[in-house]
């Protein structure tokens, strides 16, 4: 038969997942900074659909569009990388809880639920600083030449 914990080993698991709480917090941060610039990047692309039902010439936007499609793709996956990181923190913290209820040992567990969250991370981030520099280079400061 199995003992359930008592208060202060539940106290203490809180304590332990306030950590991958945190990182949730950060990960929901980067997460809505994601989905603002595909907003931004979404507004742009009806912007220039407009201008071209309005009659503008389709040819003057085609680098742009090629451009905005790029950037979308890329955030596309920023955006699941970094929820993939979210859902093993969350599996983290069901583990630590899981694992104390049941008394089983379950290091292994987090340690791999918790690089598979790094990594994903890691990876959205690269994706993120990625999609900065391909609109920083599509960024014209000054006038335009002929």
């Amino acid at each position: 038969m199995l003992s359930s914990p008592g208060i202060s080993d539940i106290a203490h698991v809180v304590q332990l997942a306030v950590a991958p709480v945190f990182l949730l917090t950060g990960v929901g941060a980067i997460l809505s900074v994601l989905t603002t610039r595909m907003g931004r990047v979404i507004d742009r692309a009806h912007r220039i659909d407009g201008w071209i039902e309005e009659g503008k010439n389709p040819a003057n936007y085609v680098d742009e569009l090629s451009t905005l499609s790029q950037r979308l793709g890329i955030i596309h996956h920023a955006i699941t990388l970094c929820s993939l990181s979210a859902f093993f923190v969350c599996a983290v913290i069901f583990t630590i809880f899981v694992g104390t209820y049941f008394s089983a040992s379950i290091g292994g567990a987090v340690a791999f639920l918790f690089a598979a969250a790094m990594i994903m991370l890691i990876g959205a981030l690269i994706m993120f600083m990625s999609e900065v520099q391909i609109a920083r280079r599509s960024i014209l400061i000054g006038p335009k030449s002929n």
